[in-house]
């Protein structure tokens, strides 16, 4: 099977390589333009694009489908199928119709709860049990379209964003693999979604990272997981400055009688300081403080930056 596959970050790239392994053949990947990064806004090439580049696939960076030149290349390549992971543009419907066997899309959640464009995060941010994959046909709405396959994925309590975007790569490219086959074998069953299930997310703002202690331990806990390691969930210490909470744990002390935010012990042998919160407490085991790099919080209680009794936020 002749395939074109369009996808962006890290997250595409191990169904680009399950498919780069298989018996079909991908005969052209889409991605996003090179962007500039870094304090020297050196142009950088997205992750996909490196590893298509490595492996000698040819590699388009159109910066809209909506074209009539875009329409004529896809066209010219002839693809089977289309395959979408996190490519971050919408195709238009001429594109859509234009595979014999359709559009496919690896969508990051059990459909049709999280649709949108941060599942994973907020999956984690809700307290989520279980997330997981879907594979579905590709339709003019946002991640509406018939389904195919779902795997799930277990969230374990101290599971961050990093943990579930990797094991959720994984398990994608393999229930992709499943899906192709099906789809080759003519065995495919498309199933619709009841929209009357589906939850949506929104991409994660500067807003949505900012602590609010007066909640309780175990939503803080999960704000800061479902945002590490990036963008990070962030607070401010009392004399004004930032500071990203990289990693906490559900504290064993009560937080009794503090106030929300009161820093209630410093524990260097533990590695970690406790934070009140509306309902219980969160030991504080790395930072990333202002102007500074990624320290646990064993380093920043010994530069002496946090005292007992400090209110953050």
């Amino acid at each position: 099977m002749r395939i074109v596959f369009m996808g962006t970050p890290d997250f595409a790239i191990p169904t680009l390589e399950a498919i780069y392994k298989s018996e079909d053949s991908v005969v052209g990947v889409f991605t996003q333009p090179d962007k500039p990064k870094g304090r020297g806004y050196t142009l950088t090439p997205p992750p996909v694009k490196v590893f298509a580049t490595e492996h000698g696939i040819p590699v388009y960076q159109p910066t809209t489908l909506r074209s009539d030149e875009s329409l004529e290349l896809i066209k010219s390549l002839s693809p089977d199928l289309i395959v979408v992971v996190a490519y971050g543009k919408i195709l238009p419907p001429a594109i859509l119709e234009l595979p014999p066997h359709g559009c496919i899309n690896v969508h990051g959640s059990l459909l049709p709860k999280y649709r949108g464009a941060a599942p994973m995060q907020r999956a984690i941010i809700d307290g989520e049990k279980v997330t997981g994959v879907t594979t579905m046909y590709m339709a003019e709405g946002l991640d509406t379209g018939d389904m195919l396959l779902k795997a799930e994925f277990p969230i374990a309590p101290d599971a961050n964003f990093e943990t579930v975007h990797d094991g959720l790569a994984s398990l994608g490219a393999e229930l992709l693999i499943k899906t192709v086959e099906a789809i080759k074998a003519g065995t495919a069953v498309r199933i619709p979604q009841d929209h009357a299930l589906a939850t949506h997310t929104s991409k994660i703002e500067k807003s949505d990272c900012e602590i609010n202690f007066a909640l309780d331990a175990n939503t803080i806990h999960d704000l800061v997981r479902g945002l590490s390691p990036i963008p990070l969930a962030f607070t401010h210490t009392p004399d004004g400055k930032l500071l990203k909470i990289i990693k906490t744990a559900v504290s064993g002390r009560s937080g009794e009688g503090a106030k929300a935010g009161e820093v209630i012990a410093l524990d260097e042998a533990k590695g970690c300081f406790s934070v009140a919160c509306g309902n219980g407490a969160v030991d504080v085991f790395a930072v990333l403080p202002e102007g500074k790099g990624r320290m646990g919080a064993a380093d920043f209680i010994r530069g002496r930056k946090i005292s007992k009794g400090d209110i953050l936020g």
